[in-house]
């Protein structure tokens, strides 16, 4: 399973400086808008230390971790909707990912500037908001706008469908994300093939810079209105820092953290905001461990066994019988398999067992 993250922000938030620290790879950076116009893509390994400590215990020749694509999105500005800047193309590319990681400056650096003149990180999250949700009421509008034959046809798909898009429009035209508005779970599978925007599931990313003011280290007011938004919309988001992220992404691990502490920044986020992206995803990894490999499998959360088995392979899906299963902490505690069998801790789930985040299971099939 693959799945991708857009890095989205104003220029000058750091998009270019946070997907370089992720992905290892060099992008252009530069200190002015448009820096990036291609989006970069980068696959980056989800840190997960179970891998690690399953390798000891089996042994293996190598670990495969789960993975996440992250694409680097030029910045985007007000009026993109309207092809501003270079707005279609900007749009075009969040589109196509499966979640969006919205980057905001939470500095004040008077050699970095900022394209609204100020450094405001709860506006320039309403101004991206703003252009999505724009982007959305342009795109219902003109559906509602093709609709009607389908429904003057007799299609009952069609008919709750534009009665949904009226319902969404004026919410749209209020500013308001479309994933605010109360849905059934079957109207979201309805909107699906609209790709709208504003329905992608966000993680925001709060971009600070070592040595510099920091408005979270700094108690600035600033901070104080953003986390009130957070809380008030119970939005999900990490803080990071790329710029040391991105110093320390070619040292081996215990450098970094030596550098880091001189830095007097243990923790750049970075690894927090994969995992987040992981989660908000919807995602979670059950691990297969051997001799050749130990490794992690990437499922949607509630997955059956037949369903976490396709992963693998199809056929383990159509031709589950059972398999054996076992904690990762209860494995690590017992030392091996055999041991976890002896301590009734490795058992066996039918088709209905609905898979657990850091399951250890072998797959019986036909």
């Amino acid at each position: 399973m693959s799945l991708s993250v857009g890095i989205v922000g104003l220029p000058n938030v750091g998009k270019s400086t946070l997907f370089s620290a992720l992905t290892k790879n060099e992008v252009l950076i530069a200190n002015y808008p448009f820096a990036t116009i291609d989006p970069a893509v980068g696959v980056v390994a989800v840190p997960d230390p179970r891998l690690d400590r399953l390798q000891q215990l089996s042994g293996s020749e190598k670990i495969i971790p789960a993975i996440v694509e992250f694409v680097d999105i030029a910045g985007l500005v007000k009026g993109a909707s309207a092809g501003e800047g270079l707005g279609n193309k900007f749009l075009a590319n969040i589109r196509e990912t499966d979640m969006i990681a919205e980057v905001v400056r939470i500095f004040e650096d008077e050699g970095i500037h900022h394209v609204s003149g100020a450094v405001d990180p709860l506006s320039d999250i309403e101004t991206i908001n703003l252009e999505l949700v724009m982007a959305d009421a342009e795109t219902v509008s003109k559906r509602i706008g093709s609709i009607e034959r389908e429904v003057r046809g007799g299609d009952k798909g069609a008919k709750a469908l534009q009665e949904l898009l009226k319902r969404l429009l004026p919410h749209l035209e209020s500013g308001k994300l479309a994933n605010a508005l109360v849905m059934t779970d079957e109207e979201v599978v309805l909107l699906r093939g609209l790709h709208l925007l504003s329905m992608k599931p966000v993680l925001y990313v709060c971009n600070k810079k070592n040595g510099a003011f920091n408005f979270d280290e700094q108690n600035d007011p600033r901070w104080g209105e953003l986390m009130d938004f957070f809380e008030s919309t119970g939005a999900e988001y990490v803080v990071v820092d790329a710029g040391v992220e991105l110093e320390l992404k070619d040292l081996g691990e215990d450098e970094k953290q030596e550098f880091r502490r001189e830095y007097g920044a243990m923790d750049g986020g970075v690894g927090d905001l994969i995992r987040a992206c992981y989660h908000r995803l919807g995602l979670m990894s059950y691990f297969t461990t051997g001799e050749k490999e130990t490794r992690a499998w990437t499922v949607r959360q509630g997955s059956t066994g037949p369903e976490a088995g396709a992963a693998i392979h199809t056929d383990f899906k159509d031709k589950y019988i059972r398999a054996q299963v076992v904690s990762f902490e209860d494995l690590a505690i017992a030392g091996s398999k055999a041991l976890a069998r002896e301590q009734g801790k490795l058992r066996t789930e039918g088709k209905d067992y609905i898979v657990q985040d850091g399951d250890v299971i072998e797959f019986m099939h036909s």
